[in-house]
């Protein structure tokens, strides 16, 4: 048995037992049963000495600790009252002596102790007195034999037993006290020095009547993750003041703390860092509650900062963030979560939800600490206002009264529940009526924190909010405050964010406490003088300024809104003071004087409905007004009447009887809103009814004969379209955009003067009536989008009728894009559409389109996304356009397609997006004539970003075939942006042997992107075209297609030279149609198919890859290791142009200096091509050449065996270090090719250049083959001319690497003197590298491993199945 001394509630204390000193440390049920310190030990042991003296040391700290001193009967278990004492302490102190484990008593308790560490976050320190550490861990010694005799007892696999034993390893495992050989006093003192500290960080007072806190505490603590052990996490706390922010985080703070290694509750960081110069105090503040006990100083912010990361980065702590309201204080204390170690918990509370969105905490992390329900709220109240008083009884509609001006903010309820609590019941009456005008002073200062942080712009947003427009719609109030030239979206905003209003769908809404506090605000202007205010709203005010005169220059806005209608005496100079007045409100305001009222300039927003006849005037034009309502008034519109209201948005004259005629809207050039519904005596010309999304029937509105024009665009119940009886000769246009209609009646053959008809998007339309063919003066009709609408009607024949013979005798534009239609059966009669021009058939499931031969008009004719269209008819002559993109089943174009005026222009079409990329093959060896040639295959230009944003693409045009025999042609396209390599583009070409035109249509963001302008909005576009492989290229053409530039942007491009006008090409480009098309329907990929001799387009499919082994196909490295195997070991097509992305370590010449096509070339050359070494001794191998040109004669035998050729240049520098410049200019009988040129570092001495170049990046076109038809001879003179810049060149040398050649061949060389023999070197690439550049052959070795394996990579993956695309 064990003896413990006892303070549990109920125990009587023993002889042994310390009295507590102070009530707190009594055992009484007001504490709750909650103990500082738990002991746990064996008495025999430790009762009349170490246990003894802790006791006292920490009864003399004051330390509340429960120690057991009853006997209990060997074997028993430890009661409940033990087991709740273990989990309402904070601390367990387990003293390990040499027989505690021979005790199941002292077992159950280590096992619990352990158990609510690790559940409830119990902090456990263990002592070991007179044993060792490892004797409690293994265990060992007295420890094994007690275990021993427990297993005897409860059986070898016990499951208690290995409870236990886990329990005694996990104890002795943590960091505590070994007493042996050490002083017990100074121990007990060490103890005790711990056991305060952490003592220290005691829970925070919460609230004396925390209701509605554990629920919510519950959210946070989910949101916390607190399982979640491995990163550091960041949340917000957030809402209006007074809303229990505050107490929410400190209940949060209390039930998780002690999870933490330390934590810290920085409390009113906005209060305390207001008066102080910096932030480094509360630094010091953070770091002191962290490390209790250690004295931490700051002396600057910065300092602090490094401090912070130092301690905390490698310790899980909690922080808690209270009423932040800068960023800087958020920058100083939490800037980064890696300032924590893993398993930090920051929490923030704060007004401003920008403040948390600018930290880094996502939306997910924040929660919005919202207003208590209508019962928490009755909770609270109840709590603070009748906690003492119950005896008196208060009426119910007091109570209310008071909850309702709280409105379910915790401070209201608590400030007023306080102050009313044990009052009368008049006294409550008259307190509420004084809230009503005056806001409590407590509340109103803690509410008005969030006003004083605004800036000016939003202070006045909010003021006119609160006093006027709580409760308004958003669209509303945004239309009011921005004709002020308020920043209103951003302003309203910022008030969303700091808690003082919210915005759902629709309205503003604003707390009541908040209204008065800014009611308040603008009160406090001028107590005593309404007119020196500067705004108005309460009736009592207003008629006394305006009916006694003495508005003066403060006053800025007067808005009155009365239930009902009340009549007052404004004269003709009740404004006139008003200097500054901008809004003008008076809802249901009379006025009994009928003479002229006179309004200041400045006034942006004049509503008056129901006003009588008498005279508003403005002394000098209402040049700034903005919005004018006039409803409901005897007002007389002539047509020039607003002649001078140049900056009106909006004007509404609805419901005025007087109003006949329409003003002329070309004297309100800013006009946006016009309304005039409700005139009854108005000549009707048109009726816009758009957007009216409850409409679900018309009325008799077509009757009218006046009526031109009737928009019901977006009346989406709208699903009758009505008979049409007589036939009406006034309507022109009908608009039924968008509606639910089904169908439309046989009638509308009636409306015999229709002119345009849209019926775009109408999803339910099925079916047309064949009678549409008879609206004879039909110009436009429109059906995009009617999804329902399989089949268009065909015309029946009417014998009866001689004049409808013509079917839409008129029609100009038929648009019946995406209708799904089956057939085009409707075109075939040739007594339709004679005056067609533009006919569009995009998006449909027809499989042929018949002829349309007849349609002698037609200039504009649109087929793109048809799927199913395998043939197109024979088409008109005089086509313009004819668009077909994206049919992939096309296999037959009309015979007469060479009739299409400006075949060229099939890419310029309203379909393509800047986005896009397209590309088109054609047979036949001429560019389009709007292409500016460019043999050099090299743009260069220099843009501003408005310049920039009218670009719609870039057109490349190149004239090729592919000699025979060659079985890899690819097109390459390299960008720069300011000098900057930005990407390499492939694609592999399809094998012609005749002349092709292959057109590469690449959108604007595929040439660069908006980003890749600085901060001066200029940037610099290079664009390099190569064609590698086989291909002999003939002509090259470019041309930048945008839209029609304005004089101004035209002007900019000419006079600043940086773009050669020339390269321009504008077309006419209707931007908000793109808009409609690309929200419409998917992005389509573009594919013009059209057919190509010797086979058709999709068996020439083109291939566009970028360098990563995911865009390698497995028939590629097939291609690539033939050439790798067959052509000598060189580096396939895709390295070979200095492609080496998969070799990282690889150097890459990413940054060009000099935006030269020279300079251009050069780094495209990989660089173990070359190497310069110290000295001035050529290889004897290197065929010296006097002066600086290389010339030579190639046959066409010898070109097909010609690899290559190896430069040797040795230079000399005086005069010290030089950086040495070269030009290679290379030339094919004469003419010019391309040139290089470059910087080879710089030199203090004399240096050897080796250089190796391949023939066709010095003599093919765009780095093709040379075509010797071009020059019509069977030997072409090949030359070079070599310049050195920064030194001087000293000996020129160069070799010649070939294939293999037969006898026959050498023969032809040396008989005609073509080439010097001894030049030639018949070498494969590896060994040709291994004699002329023997130290490049590491990184050889290295590159083709790397090739081979991820050549194997990609075959393997082809072999598995899993080809990539």
């Amino acid at each position: 048995m064990r003896d413990k001394v006892a303070t549990r509630q109920g125990t009587k204390h023993s002889k042994d037992a310390h009295q507590p000193s102070s009530p707190l440390k009594a055992a009484s049920s007001n504490l709750k049963g909650n103990y500082d310190v738990f002991l746990s030990f064996r008495g025999t042991d430790v009762r009349n000495n170490f246990l003894s003296h802790l006791y006292a040391a920490l009864d003399q700290k004051e330390i509340y600790t429960y120690v057991d001193s009853k006997e209990l009967p060997k074997g028993e278990q430890i009661t409940p009252a033990i087991i709740k004492a273990i989990e309402d302490s904070h601390i367990a102190i387990i003293i390990f002596s040499e027989d505690y484990a021979s005790s199941p008593w002292c077992l159950e308790e280590v096992e619990k102790i352990m158990e609510c560490k690790e559940q409830r976050g119990l902090i456990v320190f263990p002592v070991f007195y007179k044993v060792e550490p490892k004797e409690v861990r293994t265990p060992r010694g007295s420890y094994r034999e007690a275990m021993v005799k427990h297993e005897s007892k409860l059986g070898r696999d016990s499951e208690k037993v290995k409870r236990w034993e886990k329990a005694l390893y996990d104890a002795g495992s943590l960091s505590g006290w070994d007493l042996n050989d050490k002083d017990e006093a100074d121990s007990i003192k060490s103890i005790v020095q711990e056991i305060s500290m952490h003592l220290d960080r005691m829970p925070l007072f919460v609230a004396k009547h925390p209701i509605g806190i554990c629920l919510r505490v519950a959210i946070l603590e989910s949101m916390l993750n607190l399982e979640s052990r491995d990163d550091v996490l960041m949340i917000g706390l957030w809402g209006q003041g007074g809303i229990g922010k505050t107490t929410l985080a400190k209940a949060l703070y209390n039930d998780i703390f002690r999870q933490f290694e330390a934590s810290c509750f920085l409390a009113n960081v906005r209060e305390t860092s207001k008066d102080s110069k910096d932030l480094a105090h509360l630094q010091e503040e953070l770091l002191s509650e962290i490390f209790l006990g250690k004295g931490l100083t700051v002396f600057s912010v910065d300092g602090g900062i490094n401090l912070i990361q130092d301690r905390l980065c490698r310790k899980k702590v909690l922080l808690v963030l209270d009423d932040i309201n800068d960023v800087k204080q958020l920058n100083v204390l939490a800037g980064e979560r890696g300032w924590f170690g893993k398993g930090s918990r920051i929490v923030i509370t704060t007004r401003d939800n920008h403040l948390l969105t600018c930290h880094g905490i996502d939306k997910d992390h924040i929660y919005e600490v919202k207003t208590l329900e209508d019962w928490e709220a009755l909770q609270l109240f109840d709590k603070h206002a009748f906690l003492r008083s119950k005896e008196i009884v208060i009426r119910r509609d007091l109570v209310d009264s008071a909850l309702h001006y709280a409105k379910g903010l915790p401070l209201a309820l608590e400030v007023l529940g306080c102050f009313l609590c044990g009052r009368k019941e008049q006294e409550w009456e008259s307190a509420l009526n004084k809230l009503a005008k005056r806001p409590d002073k407590t509340i109103n200062n803690v509410l008005k924190l969030s006003y004083d942080g605004l800036e000016d712009y939003a202070k006045e947003v909010f003021l006119d909010i609160a006093c006027f427009f709580k409760g308004q719609s958003v669209e509303y109030i945004m239309n009011v405050l921005n004709s002020c030239d308020f920043d209103t979206t951003i302003g309203v905003q910022v008030l969303v964010e700091k808690s003082l209003i919210t915005k759902d769908w629709k309205t503003i809404h604003m707390h009541d406490l908040i209204q008065l506090m800014g009611m308040d605000i603008v009160k406090q202007e001028c107590r005593d003088d309404p007119g020196r205010r500067s705004r108005l709203w309460l009736w009592e005010d207003i008629r006394y300024v305006l009916s006694e005169d003495i508005g003066t220059n403060n006053v800025k806005a007067i808005v009155l809104i009365l239930p009902k209608a009340e009549a007052t005496y404004i004269g003709p100079n009740a404004f006139t003071n008003m200097r500054r007045l901008r809004l003008l409100i008076m809802i249901n305001v009379h006025n009994s004087f009928q003479g002229p009222v006179y309004l200041p300039n400045e006034l942006r927003w004049f509503e008056w409905p129901e006003r009588p006849s008498w005279v508003i005037e403005f002394p000098f034009g209402p040049e700034k007004l903005v919005g004018l309502d006039m409803r409901k008034s005897n007002i007389q519109v002539m047509v020039d009447q607003f002649k001078d209201f140049k900056n009106l948005k909006f004007l509404n004259f609805s419901e005025c009887p007087l109003v006949v005629c329409m003003p002329n809207l070309d004297l309100t050039p800013n006009l946006e809103e016009l309304d005039l519904h409700g005139c009854k005596n108005w000549s009707l010309r048109l009726l816009n009814l758009k957007g009216c999304s409850r409409l679900n029937h018309l009325l008799d509105v077509l009757q009218s004969k006046n009526l031109q024009v009737l928009i019901l665009t977006g009346c989406s119940k709208l699903q009758r379209f009505p008979d049409i009886p007589d036939k009406i000769k006034g309507l022109e246009e009908l608009y039924l955009r968008g509606t639910s209609i089904k169908e439309l009646p046989a009638s509308i053959e009636n409306l015999v003067s229709l002119e345009k008809l849209n019926l775009i998007d109408c999803k339910k339309l099925a079916n047309l009536p064949s009678s549409i063919y008879k609206l004879s003066n039909l110009e436009i009709l429109l059906l995009d989008g009617c999804s329902k609408l399989i089949k268009f009607p065909k015309k029946e024949e009417d014998s009866s009728d001689l004049h409808s013979k013509t079917g839409f005798p008129k029609l100009v534009i038929l648009q019946l894009e995406g209708c799904n239609l089956l057939e085009g059966e409707f075109l075939k009669n040739h007594s339709c559409f004679p005056r067609l021009r533009d006919l569009s058939l995009s998006i449909h499931n027809f499989a042929e389109l018949p002829t349309c031969g007849h349609l002698h008009k037609l200039h504009d004719l649109r087929v793109s996304e048809c799927r199913q269209l395998q043939e197109i008819g024979k088409i008109p002559g005089q086509l313009q356009r004819l668009s077909a993109m994206n049919c992939e089943s096309l296999s037959k174009i009309p015979s007469n397609m060479w009739a299409v005026n400006h075949i060229d222009k099939l890419l310029l079409n309203k379909q393509i997006h800047p986005e896009v990329q397209c590309n088109i093959l054609l047979p036949g060896g001429e560019m389009p004539q709007w292409l500016l040639p460019n043999k050099e295959g090299y743009i260069s230009f220099t843009t501003s970003k408005d310049l920039y944003k009218k670009f719609l693409a870039l057109a490349i045009c190149v004239v090729y075939r592919v000699k025979e025999g060659r079985q890899n042609v690819q097109y390459c396209l390299r960008q720069y942006v300011n000098g900057k390599f930005k990407c390499r583009t492939r694609y592999n070409l399809p094998l012609v042997h005749l002349d092709h035109v292959w057109l590469n249509y690449l959108g604007r963001e595929n040439v660069g992107a908006e980003d890749d302008f600085g901060p001066n909005d200029w940037s610099s576009f290079q664009l390099g075209i190569s064609v590698l492989g086989g291909a002999m290229v003939k002509k090259c053409g470019v041309r930048l297609i945008c839209k029609s530039l304005e004089d101004d942007l035209e002007a900019l491009y000419q006079e600043e030279k940086l773009l050669d006008p020339g390269l321009i090409y504008e077309i006419w480009h209707d931007d908000k149609e793109t808009i409609t098309r690309e929200e419409s329907y998917p992005r389509p990929v573009y594919k013009l198919s059209l057919p190509l001799s010797p086979f058709p387009f999709r068996d020439c499919g083109v291939c566009s890859w970028r360098y990563s082994k995911d865009d390698i196909s497995p028939e590629e490295v097939r291609v690539w290791n033939g050439i790798f195997d067959i052509e000598d070991d060189e580096l396939p097509l895709w390295v070979d142009e200095g492609c080496i992305d998969l070799m990282p370590s690889f150097p890459r010449n990413d940054i060009m200096a000099d935006f030269s096509v020279e300079r251009f070339r050069y780094p495209i050359i990989p660089a173990f091509y070359r190497d310069i070494l110290p000295g001035g001794d050529m290889p004897e191998e290197f065929i010296l050449v006097e002066g600086s040109t290389i010339s030579f004669m190639v046959s066409r035998d010898f070109y097909d065996k010609f690899l290559g050729l190896a430069l040797c240049v040795v230079f000399n520098v005086d005069n010290g270090e030089k950086e040495i410049f070269f030009d290679i200019m290379p030339h094919v009988n004469g003419q010019r090719r391309n040139g290089l040129s470059g910087s080879l570092g710089s030199f203090d001495s004399d240096h050897m250049w080796i250089q190796y170049l391949k023939p066709n990046v010095l003599w093919g076109v765009l780095g093709g083959v040379v075509d010797f038809l071009e020059f019509d001879k069977d030997c072409l003179q090949f030359s070079l001319t070599l310049s050195v810049l920064g030194g001087t060149m000293k000996k020129f040398g160069y070799v010649l690497r070939c294939k293999q050649m037969d006898d026959d061949l050498k023969v032809v060389l040396i008989d005609n003197q073509l080439v010097d023999p001894a030049s030639i070197y018949e070498m494969k690439f590896e060994e040709f590298l291994y004699k002329f550049l023997p130290r490049q052959m590491e990184e050889w070795k290295r590159l083709r491993v790397e090739l081979e394996r991820q050549m194997e990579i990609i075959t393997a993956s082809d072999s598995s199945g899993n080809e990539t695309n």
